[in-house]
């Protein structure tokens, strides 16, 4: 399972739901884009010692996905097919929707928008 930013940060704030869906996965990725989202929104939290401190103990766990060759050409089919639908969505989850096509993982996110998106899977709390 590939977890969205949003999910990232329940997960890390103990949200029980989104606990048990992260234990109950086969293996938990972790996209690169994600991971620069949440070290860019730590920076601004008050809780920022005690985030960076679970990354440090906790992120070599996951498995962190990278973009690669493969991951640019499913980019750019699925924005060419959310712009023939008239539909968008932001450019970041369009490669974390990418990654989920490539590696034909579910994404757990609350962004509904993903829903838009052909072949991805996606779960919510």
């Amino acid at each position: 399972m590939i977890l969205d930013t949003n999910a990232l940060s329940a997960f890390v704030d103990g949200v029980p739901l989104v606990g048990a869906a992260v234990r109950s996965a086969r293996q938990m990725v972790v996209p690169v884009i994600v991971l620069g989202e949440y070290r860019y929104g730590i920076t601004h939290s008050v809780r920022r010692p005690a985030y960076e401190s679970w990354l440090d103990r906790y992120l070599s766990e996951f498995r962190i996905l990278a973009i690669s060759e493969e991951t640019a050409l499913e980019y750019a089919a699925l924005r060419s097919e959310l712009r023939r639908s008239g539909k968008s969505i932001p450019a970041n989850d369009a490669w974390i929707a990418a990654l989920c096509r490539e590696h034909n993982l579910p994404l757990l996110s609350r962004d509904q928008h993903f829903d838009r998106v052909q072949g991805v899977q996606r779960m919510t709390w």
